[in-house]
């Protein structure tokens, strides 16, 4: 299963690669007014389902551009084609392919690749996370003021209420410092890796941050809603080391 994932998504992260940059706005969609769709998310999903289709024909698939497909099936693929696809579009380097494979509800298996940063991480249940085949642990980082967090704004995209710029104003001054990457599926990754202490969003979707849960938790990591459950990303999302959870959980 680890070959199959990993060569899909690399070619899939190399079809992104060969695209970048020559994309018009005339070749946009939009969700909202500030939300982007490529023709290369497009394209990206429908060769990953594809390849999945081939390999497992009776598996589900949940992907972000074409729905959910064979929802009775245990096994459940879950596909974001680029996560942060504003990055994509703008040339910069922080987007992502995510793919996790859920069996009976349970995610067993997640990889992300961020191709422009060759940066592919794999997870598997109970057999810890890697980056590039090296395995991976969260930060050892306890005090708040020492820490480096990062966080999005989907609610502001999507005009949601509330947003997250009250948690944010709150937070900031209590840190060493914030990142925002565009993409939960990196920032969710760089929590496994200790590059990040910690992350939090509100109003994100079961694709974006699948596969990085997994990542995360295989790395030593704790993820839970913004009330301590398992409620997530509906009730919101927060992923960091074990010691910093409590903190991180008295501002939302």
């Amino acid at each position: 299963m680890q070959t199959f994932i990993e060569n899909s998504i690399r070619e899939a992260g190399a079809m992104c690669e060969a695209s970048a940059g020559n994309i018009s706005r005339d070749q946009l969609s939009f969700k909202n007014a500030k939300d982007l769709v490529t023709e290369t998310d497009r394209q990206v999903e429908l060769y990953l389902t594809d390849q999945i289709r081939k390999q497992f024909p009776g598996h589900g698939i949940h992907g972000e551009e074409t729905g959910i497909s064979n929802p009775d099936s245990r096994h459940r693929w879950i596909i974001d084609p680029i996560d942060g696809t504003t990055s994509f579009f703008h040339g910069q380097p922080f987007y992502a392919v995510s793919i996790a494979l859920e069996i009976d509800s349970t995610v067993e298996y997640g990889a992300v690749y961020a191709p422009a940063l060759n940066e592919l991480f794999f997870a598997q249940r109970g057999k810890g996370a890697c980056l590039n085949g090296e395995p991976v642990h969260v930060s050892h980082t306890r005090e708040l003021i020492d820490a480096v967090l990062a966080t999005g704004f989907a609610c502001l995209r999507a005009g949601a209420e509330p947003n997250n710029l009250p948690v944010f104003n709150a937070i900031l001054p209590k840190i060493r410092d914030i990142r925002r990457y565009g993409s939960a599926a990196i920032d969710l990754c760089y929590v496994a890796c200790g590059k990040l202490d910690g992350f939090w969003e509100m109003h994100l979707n079961i694709y974006d941050i699948a596969a990085g849960t997994l990542m995360v938790k295989e790395a030593g990591g704790r993820v839970c809603d913004f009330d301590a459950g398992q409620a997530y990303p509906q009730n919101g999302i927060i992923a960091s080391n074990p010691f910093l959870l409590p903190a991180l959980l008295s501002f939302v």
